[in-house]
């Protein structure tokens, strides 16, 4: 257990940080580099509505989009075949929570806890579950938070990048290690830094969205929900 400070408010705080082998995946540098591209030029949090899945065209089979439903907890609107391959099933709807074991839910949410309430960048280790069929498969979680309508940090980009076979779905994985780091740049006044409340839309999930180009022959890379992400 290793400890990071919190410098995001206007108070310091300590908060823990779990450790691991985190070398991130050549993945996460093409991906940050992306959302640090529709950040505007005061330095605030990308836009949801500003994602173009042009952008990262050959990265979205591991591409998920992100939203905060509570504290800790957020589903997931849009979500890469491969991701869904792993899993056996449409992950569109899901928590986040259904990628992991029981047992590492309450870290993933504290983790989850911080990338909007900092908002900080978050690179989560994962091991797959193993077992008849199941054999060696680990993963690298990066989450980066976005805002939303509101202009709060209610979105989030993430990309699941993993190693090994995946073997007999569903492959749920255990949360090994965490890294958090602080958006660089963050505006003190940015209304991403106000935790969004969190309460149910009642008149739909629609938000303005860029312009897709249009799919590709065969099978496509990504799923999208009607009524918007």
């Amino acid at each position: 257990m290793g400890w990071i400070r919190d410098i995001t408010g206007k108070s310091e705080k300590v908060l823990p940080l779990m450790v691991g082998n985190l070398a991130p995946p050549p993945q996460f540098a093409q991906i940050e580099a992306y959302w640090q591209a529709l950040r505007p030029a005061d330095g605030a949090l990308p836009r949801r509505a500003d994602f173009d899945p042009r952008g990262i065209a050959d990265l979205l089979h591991a591409t998920l989009l992100l939203e905060r439903i509570a504290p800790g907890q957020v589903r997931i609107r849009l979500a890469g075949m491969a991701l869904c391959d792993q899993m056996g099933m449409d992950l569109r709807g899901m928590p986040l929570s259904a990628l992991m074991v029981p047992g590492a839910r309450a870290g993933l949410a504290a983790q989850l806890q911080q990338v909007f309430d900092g908002p900080m960048i978050a690179h989560l280790g994962l091991s797959g579950e193993k077992g008849v069929m199941r054999p060696a498969f680990d993963g690298h979680l990066l989450l980066l938070p976005m805002r939303g309508n509101s202009g709060a940090a209610d979105r989030a980009l993430g990309c699941l990048v993993t190693t090994g076979t995946a073997g007999r779905p569903p492959r749920r994985f255990d949360l090994t290690g965490a890294s958090l780091r602080l958006v660089p740049g963050l505006p003190q006044t940015d209304p991403a830094r106000t935790p969004a409340p969190c309460l149910p839309e009642v008149q739909g999930l629609s938000e303005p969205h860029a312009p897709f180009a249009a799919a590709p022959k065969g099978r496509p890379y990504l799923r999208l929900i009607k009524g918007g992400a």
